[in-house]
């Protein structure tokens, strides 16, 4: 397999960019080189997300268009990897005979015998849940990531079994990597020049490591990462509020590199919904540990998730959610009609009619787009600081991103790569900022 191409496409959240990478990481110590070129790949790997809809269809409709780019050419050995691979296992075998191997988030440590397997011209599934062996695994193999953001999963899976979603059953249950481990792999990214670290879980603030009778969580992991000098930006993803502790709210008072921006779902403002939807905590919490942030630090901004439409929603329940929006103000935040799940309870309940959830979604986005819009004009003809990630490859301007992950767009300099510099905002749009970087100031 020396010097064969493998092409990897990523779909959904940044656990799957992580996967992806650690993927590469392993199958190169076949020889696989990765490639760019989708066209010309002798493996073809996709993996999947089951969190948005019609998640299994897209991988068909994707594998469709793969045959169409091999039409003319050797096949490629096609994998799909990830959640859906995990919810549909074996049947997506029988049903696209193009799909030489699937294999789940837990089984990715298999994935190099299951190549070697392949050269028999078996067809192989591999979805069983295994998540300390993998881990176990990777933690032998180099991370060789070398941007300047970059991620790291420190927990994966979900004890909290909201009833609209599938990751429990896709991810397994909760389980948190050994504190040593991840300070390791942190230390390597950091070799490799990363300046920011992104801490990643499905319930990423539920990370809990016991040893000699010690327990571990994740404040303790900012508050160690916070001392690297090299490091100059901490976040997290993704949290649950009935998880937001004492211990790591108290991190924003005290560790600079950990960035005021804190997402946090909170799927509905309507505490009837919450109880129907199984989240374990009501909006009374969570105007508690937003109001307890705010307080720390009042440059502490919220981002949010919101399923609009779950079912059972009634009006005042959707205005009970439109109103915690104008009360918190959240800026950067996804919102999305309910979609069931297979597998699920809430797959098994009665939809609320399509056209009064698609009217609520409407208002939902015109009032969290507003609020983007808002905070991005608030910061023309301001002075702010960028965290710069790369040159762009379409147009002679440099990229990065603000405290609060907001992509920047920049006239700079090459040798601002992976500093932190001072940039003029002159224009901005519901998404991005566009300013150049004020000379006067020094990078960072």
């Amino acid at each position: 397999m020396k010097n064969k191409k493998v092409f990897i496409k990523t779909f959904g959240c940044q656990m799957n960019e992580y996967d992806s990478n650690r993927i590469y990481d392993n199958v190169s110590n076949l020889g696989f080189i990765k490639t760019e070129d989708q066209a010309n790949a002798e493996c073809y790997i996709l993996n999947t997300c089951h969190i948005r809809d019609k998640a299994k269809e897209k991988v068909y409709h994707e594998i469709g268009r793969i045959k169409k780019l091999y039409r003319e050419k050797k096949k490629p050995i096609m994998i799909v990897a990830g959640c859906v691979a995990q919810a549909e296992n074996d049947e997506m075998l029988k049903r696209e005979p193009y799909i030489d191997i699937v294999i789940g988030p837990q089984a990715y440590h298999k994935i190099n015998d299951l190549l070697k397997k392949h050269e028999l011209n078996r067809k192989q599934e591999e979805t069983e849940f295994d998540t300390i062996s993998k881990f176990g695994y990777f933690d032998k193999i180099k991370n060789n990531n070398s941007k300047i953001s970059a991620f790291l999963t420190i927990q994966e899976g979900c004890d909290k079994f909201c009833h609209f979603c599938v990751v429990p059953y896709t991810r397994g249950p909760e389980y948190s990597r050994p504190f040593n481990k991840i300070i390791n792999e942190a230390e390597q990214l950091i070799k490799n020049g990363a300046k920011e670290i992104t801490l990643l879980g499905q319930n990423v603030n539920a990370y809990s490591y016991r040893e000699n009778s010690k327990e571990f969580r994740i404040s303790n992991l900012i508050y160690h990462l916070n001392q690297y000098s090299e490091l100059k930006r901490i976040r997290y993803t993704t949290s649950h509020p009935k998880d937001m502790t004492e211990d790591l709210i108290e991190c924003y008072s005290s560790c600079k590199k950990l960035m005021p921006f804190v997402h946090l779902p909170i799927q509905s403002g309507s505490n009837r919904m919450l109880e129907l939807m199984n989240r374990k905590h009501t909006v009374e919490d969570y105007i508690k540990v937003y109001e307890r942030l705010k307080k720390i630090n009042k440059e502490i901004e919220f981002s949010s998730d919101f399923i609009i439409g779950y079912p059972g929603e009634t009006k005042r329940d959707f205005e009970d959610t439109y109103n915690l929006i104008k009360k918190i103000r959240f800026i950067n935040s996804f919102s999305f009609i309910f979609s069931p799940r297979p597998g699920t309870k809430a797959s098994k309940l009665e939809m609320i009619n399509k056209d009064i959830a698609k009217q609520r979604l409407t208002l939902v986005q015109e009032k969290l787009f507003n609020n983007q819009i808002e905070m991005n004009r608030s910061m023309e003809n301001n002075i702010i600081e960028v965290l710069v990630e790369n040159k762009m490859k379409t147009q002679n301007k440099f990229f990065g991103r603000n405290k609060y992950i907001s992509p920047v767009i920049f006239d700079g300099v090459e040798s601002n790569i992976g500093k932190i510099v001072k940039v003029k905002i002159q224009t901005s749009n519901q998404n991005t900022l566009f300013g150049l970087v004020n000379k006067k100031m020094k990078a960072a």
